[in-house]
């Protein structure tokens, strides 16, 4: 049985339920509220950070890319989503470390620490009014992470090559947020609109298009497939 440890609005949680959701596999969900720290959930990992995979018998998987490769290694044998040629991963894991290290800095992170994950912190946790500046850095920098993309997708079937990748739900991830967000400038790049519509068509993707969080309200195209 897996359990994941996960914020339904934590890109790199996201990643790895769609991950799961590839590989058809079920996992218990547990919200973690991993700005308070608690003890136990550091115990399953020191560094306090989303999200962390438990496969009982095994140690604790925490973070997005280790559970990434341990999934690969464990499950995925049948319909890997990292390429057996070597040149061909080390594509798909620099695409995916783009996204989930590059993006996440840029675009991802500060908008969902200031426009959702500081509403649920105490003053002394980092909590409290937004940080317009963040924000308004965050949503000028989406602008050339969706250029780039766009043009991958205009020389290649998906983001690493010809087959879907962990590049492609990473970048969905971290996208799918800034989307339910409202802060994706989609008519910029319809190269880029339309991977994220086949990506976010497939059957993976539809638990993540039923999250919603009190107060934070999803864009009205969010869960829509036509948009």
């Amino acid at each position: 049985m897996l359990t994941l440890f996960h914020q339904p609005l934590c890109p790199h949680s996201r990643f790895i339920r769609l991950i799961l959701g590839e590989y058809g596999l079920e996992a218990r969900l547990v919200e973690e509220r991993f700005w308070d720290r608690r003890d136990q959930f550091l115990i399953l990992n020191p560094a306090g950070t989303l999200p962390v995979l438990i496969d009982e018998g095994q140690p604790p998987v925490p973070g997005a890319a280790i559970i990434a490769e341990y999934l690969d290694e464990t499950r995925g044998q049948a319909e890997p989503l990292l390429p057996r040629d070597p040149g061909e991963r080390v594509e798909v894991r620099r695409l995916a470390s783009w996204f989930n290290d590059k993006f996440h800095a840029e675009v991802s992170g500060p908008l969902t620490t200031e426009r959702i994950f500081k509403r649920y912190m105490t003053a002394e946790q980092g909590g409290g009014p937004p940080d317009t500046d963040a924000i308004r850095v965050a949503r000028h920098n989406i602008r050339y992470h969706l250029a780039y993309l766009g043009w991958l997708v205009r020389t290649r079937n998906y983001l690493a090559g010809d087959r879907m990748s962990f590049a492609d739900l990473a970048a969905a991830a971290h996208l799918s947020v800034a989307d339910y967000l409202g802060d994706v400038p989609w008519s910029e790049d319809d190269a880029a609109k339309n991977w994220y519509a086949r990506v976010k068509s497939r059957p993976s993707f539809r638990p993540l298009l039923t999250d919603t969080l009190a107060g934070v309200a999803p864009a009205t195209h969010y869960a829509n497939l036509d948009f």
